[in-house]
């Protein structure tokens, strides 16, 4: 009965397959988007982030009036991202009924971006059906087939109840797809009747679609370049003698990790066992009892991690200050499913994408996870605050609090993850855990906020090495990678001494 359903919407969707290149018809929204741009072969500037040493106008999605907190205006940077409203798509009468509910865009040519995603007004209306992008890449004008973007909904998202899932500019989001340096784009959307429901081989009595989520959009986002540095206006706003708020953010950003690398750096060293065990008493002053400090501390040695710096972070998107939880007691696996076609030398760009998606796109503080690991196993800092420090995440909604966010780049639904990747989670856990006095081979209680698999204000016995599923009902962080946490977990511990 699924194959003959998906191949149904495949019928459905197949329709925008030979529509030709078109400019885009941009409707009037609440959110006004610039026109795309034509191809060149230089990469064109964004309209609504003019070359000037004033800061620019917001992006176009980011609204006029923003909560206390939240900087109304976004530095001008390299990285840009361009958001087109979907359009209802030409359908053939012959299809059924079911599927009417379909929306994208013809394809078409817009500025540079290397990264693509949905997202839609309400964060708690999920996305039932599927959504496939093909892109043209920048250089070569080669259109790619068609890829599946990954429905997401909410399962990686803020707890319920705290200021950033409250902020009033979250949105709905699918997971992000990496595609590379790309110039020209086409989508569809296509609802998917409820497979729960009683079915026949007869398409005349298949169930009704469920309608999409209102206020879709493509998001297209260009990471800017990646020089290694942090990007921002900063020569600009000196000339102009105006506040410099992004380098005000960067000192903030590397203060967080003051204890463990210079202000600044773009790394942070790895230590050996003995000389983390010196940090993990420095890291605890007057924490500890005396039976504490006499024994053994079981903490692994301290990984080498890329700073936000290190990365390129444009401290400027996010906003300020850092938000802690009380202490790290479980570690959540995640991957991200943005596909596994990337280059480890582009995983700076990939992270920038992810963060400015997560921030301008979806409307979160700042990026979701604290850590990202790569397929080559470097081991990156997520969220801002101080690695380490238990810095309060959107990773796992209902289980963001005492707990820790680590993604793993790419998509492990039919993928093995690396041996570098998993030897990197059980590295990384083995010293965070380890501050915290955690056994990774251990279980642990968290209360949950509340999420589709365990009501709010239950106490959930857990693996302190969990993956994604354990605390909400999606398939992250994919079979594959799931199926590696118990080595992770073995490794940590052999990490820690025990």
């Amino acid at each position: 009965m699924r194959g003959f359903l998906a191949s149904s919407i495949g019928v459905t969707c197949a329709a925008a397959l030979a529509l030709p290149l078109t400019p885009p018809a941009l409707a009037a929204t609440a959110r006004p988007v610039p026109a795309p741009e034509a191809v060149t072969t230089a990469r064109p500037v964004p309209a609504t982030e003019a070359v000037t040493t004033a800061r620019p106008a917001p992006h176009a999605g980011t609204p006029a009036t923003t909560p206390a907190g939240r900087r109304t205006a976004e530095p001008y940077a390299a990285g840009s991202t361009q958001s087109l409203p979907l359009e209802p798509l030409t359908r053939d009468r012959a299809t059924p009924s079911a599927f009417s509910a379909e929306q994208g865009l013809t394809r078409r040519a817009v500025r540079h971006f290397s990264l693509v995603g949905v997202v839609w007004d309400d964060p708690d209306a999920e996305l039932h059906g599927r959504v496939q992008v093909r892109t043209r890449a920048a250089g070569t004008g080669t259109w790619s087939g068609w890829q599946d973007v990954e429905p997401h909904n909410a399962d990686h998202a803020a707890d319920p109840d705290t200021l950033e899932r409250a902020s009033g500019r979250v949105r709905g989001a699918t997971a992000p797809l990496w595609v590379g340096d790309s110039d020209g784009v086409e989508l569809r959307v296509c609802s998917e009747p409820d497979h729960s429901a009683e079915q026949t081989p007869d398409a005349r009595h298949l169930p009704a679609a469920p309608p999409l989520p209102s206020g879709l959009r493509l998001e297209l986002v260009d990471p800017g370049e990646d020089d290694g540095t942090s990007p921002g206006a900063e020569e600009g706003s000196r000339a102009a003698g105006a506040p410099n708020a992004e380098t005000s953010a960067l000192t903030e950003a590397s203060a967080a990790n003051a204890d463990l690398a210079l202000p600044g750096a773009t790394e942070i060293a790895a230590l050996s066992r003995a000389r983390t065990e010196q940090e993990y008493l420095a890291l605890n002053p007057g924490g500890l009892t005396e039976q504490q400090r006499q024994a053994k501390p079981y903490v692994g040695p301290r990984p080498g991690i890329v700073t936000r710096r290190g990365w390129g972070a444009n401290e400027g998107l996010r906003e300020s200050g850092f938000q802690y939880t009380k202490k790290v007691k479980a570690a959540f696996v995640h991957h991200t499913a943005s596909g596994n076609d990337y280059r480890c030398s582009q995983v700076p760009s990939l992270i920038r994408s992810i963060y400015r998606y997560h921030v301008k796109s979806m409307g979160w503080r700042d990026i979701g996870y604290n850590f990202l690991i790569d397929k080559c196993g470097k081991i990156y800092e997520g969220r801002a605050g101080g690695v380490a420090k238990p810095v309060l995440g959107a990773h796992t909604l209902g289980f963001n609090s005492d707990s820790m966010g680590i993604a793993v780049l790419g998509s492990y639904g039919a993928t093995k993850p690396s041996k570098s990747a998993v030897k990197a989670i059980a590295r990384l856990t083995a010293w965070k855990l380890g501050l915290y006095r955690v056994n990774p081979k251990g279980k642990t209680y968290l209360k949950s906020a509340g999420s589709n698999l365990h009501r709010k204000g239950k106490k959930v016995r857990l693996n302190v090495i969990s993956g994604h599923r354990d605390g909400f009902k999606t398939e992250c962080p994919g079979r594959k990678l799931y199926g590696k946490l118990g080595s992770a977990r073995s490794k940590a511990a052999g990490y820690q001494g025990r």
